[in-house]
């Protein structure tokens, strides 16, 4: 389930980021839990804490899991599934972010 967010929405986040101390890290950290939301929403078959007669399994918590990038440690939510379990995309083995995006 993508959530559409308006101009507003975007400018309330922009600026929220500009106070940051980090400005660049505290996005990709903010991208990051996004795209696995949208990913985990996805092969969950509905949104966190909403059901949905074709869902294939069940939200169970999370884990936290660190990934290394060019901008610090960033330290991941990632979402665990009841069946099926859950990497993210983004995520492989020994690479920096960069490289796992690529």
């Amino acid at each position: 389930m993508v959530r559409k967010y308006d101009t507003a929405t975007y400018k309330k986040l922009l600026l929220h980021f500009m106070g940051e101390s980090y400005p660049l890290y505290a996005m990709l950290q903010w991208l990051t839990q996004r795209m696995m939301e949208v990913e985990s929403e996805m092969k969950v078959g509905a949104a966190k804490g909403k059901h949905s007669d074709e869902g294939t399994t069940h939200f169970s918590g999370t884990r936290v899991r660190r990934f290394d990038t060019r901008f610090g440690a960033l330290y991941l939510l990632v979402p665990k599934l009841r069946q099926g379990g859950y990497v993210p995309f983004f995520v492989t083995e020994k690479k920096r972010s960069e490289q796992a995006l690529i």
